[in-house]
């Protein structure tokens, strides 16, 4: 009897797969506010992960298939004089929330490999 990893890990590996896309998309903002006319992105995390919930609901016992997330563009609080929607402070506050999800994602997914280990093991 084998073990089916993508329902003995659930949403865990999918959740680190966008958490490291969100920190990439983060870190382009970044990159470039000092940019001028670059328009801040970012995706709605929540959507994502109920998208891939629902692929996977509907392929149960097939691994589902990542899609991108749909990304849009961030509203600055401030306007500035050259176009560039990034403001620094923002950015940098979801960047270390992300970071800090991103952990705990990882925290997770090693609490489900610990428990595979102990059923693997027997005890």
């Amino acid at each position: 009897m084998g073990i089916n990893f993508d329902k003995a890990l659930g949403i865990h590996p999918h959740t680190l797969n966008l958490r490291t896309e969100r920190a990439k998309v983060l870190a382009g903002n970044l990159a470039n506010v000092d940019t001028p006319g670059f328009k801040a992105r970012d995706f709605d995390f929540q959507a994502a992960i109920a998208s891939v919930e629902a692929q996977q609901q509907s392929r149960s016992g097939q691994v589902a298939a990542q899609t991108a997330p749909a990304l849009q563009y961030r509203n600055p609080y401030n306007n500035t004089m050259d176009g560039n929607t990034v403001e620094l402070g923002v950015e940098q506050a979801q960047y270390a929330q992300n970071a800090m999800d991103f952990e705990t994602s990882l925290t997770f997914l090693n609490m489900k490999f610990q428990g595979l280990a102990t059923a693997i093991q027997g005890q």
